[in-house]
């Protein structure tokens, strides 16, 4: 059960993770080693050597403990994770492109007795296809879809997830449902789940440990709240609804083949950094650009 945004998206995992335990599946937890620049003043994403207190699993994916940090300092969300749930959790190295990652979480599978592996993205935008005017994080999500079409071409029985639809203030809830109704007519809606009261006070525990904002709102939206507010120190405004309350998942090889166009295009970067130029041949901006930015200024 991995994250695949970075940064809070490990919490919108568990949500699966509990829906799973109901059905009497195991799980284990994890995330991409992404922390935004509150938590990680570093730009982009660490790779495994920047790790530490971390035990090697396969190929780009780390065991991660309560005690798991970068070499300066820097928190993950999956260790906070990792100290709330008693157990280890697992971080993901993007910096290899989508080949690289499906090559070691399929390892990692392989390693831990997997037999299914499930993408959650907090918020929507791995649907977004650039035209959106508020997506502002395409890139991790887009590789990360990429690498779970990879693993399904091997063989592997694989899921994609959206927790907490708009509730990062990226997409609206109308391009939201509009991407959303064109995979459905393609075949790729796999399924619909509501947070339960209990989910909903775990995590609402949960995010009092793990700084995240989008998470928090999809919480507020399964006790009932509707409205507007605004994360990201006002910078955003989240529509809240029973649309926030509810996890879509969906076939990443129909969505990448359909309308994940992003995620296609990034399919044969051979890197990060191959991916991200990818996305600006498309004129999309990416949240490496906008850290990158930031540091540099």
């Amino acid at each position: 059960m991995l994250g695949i945004g970075g940064g809070g998206d490990v919490l919108g995992a568990l949500a699966t993770a509990r829906l799973c335990e109901q059905f009497g599946v195991e799980f284990v937890l994890g995330g991409v080693a992404w922390e935004r620049l509150p938590i990680d003043p570093h730009p982009g994403p660490r790779p495994a050597e920047q790790i530490v207190d971390a035990r090697p699993l396969a190929g780009s994916v780390v065991r991660a403990g309560p005690s798991t940090r970068t070499t300066d300092g820097g928190t993950f969300a999956e260790a906070h994770m990792a100290r709330l749930l008693g157990s280890e959790t697992l971080l993901v190295d993007i910096l290899g492109g989508s080949e690289a990652i499906a090559s070691g979480i399929a390892e990692s599978a392989e390693a831990l007795g997997v037999d299914l592996v499930i993408g959650l993205d907090v918020g929507g935008d791995v649907l977004g296809d650039g035209s959106e005017p508020g997506l502002a994080s395409p890139l991790c999500d887009a590789v990360m879809l990429a690498a779970l079409a990879r693993l399904q071409a091997r063989g592997i029985d694989v899921l994609a997830g959206v927790f907490g639809a708009c509730c990062d203030g990226e997409l609206t809830i109308e391009e939201f449902l509009d991407r959303l109704a064109a995979l459905t007519a393609a075949g790729g809606l796999r399924g619909v789940w509501p947070m339960t009261p209990e989910v909903t006070d775990e995590l609402g525990k949960a995010v009092e440990e793990i700084p995240t904002e989008a998470s928090a709102q999809a919480i507020r939206c399964a006790r009932g709240e509707v409205g507007s507010t605004t994360i990201r120190r006002g910078r955003r405004t989240v529509e809240l609804s029973p649309i926030g309350a509810l996890t879509f998942y969906f076939d990443p090889q129909r969505a990448v083949d359909t309308i994940a166009v992003l995620a296609k295009a990034v399919m044969d970067a051979d890197d990060l950094e191959s991916a991200n130029e990818a996305l600006h041949e498309r004129g999309v901006r990416t949240e490496l650009d906008f850290e990158r930015m930031w540091t540099e200024a």
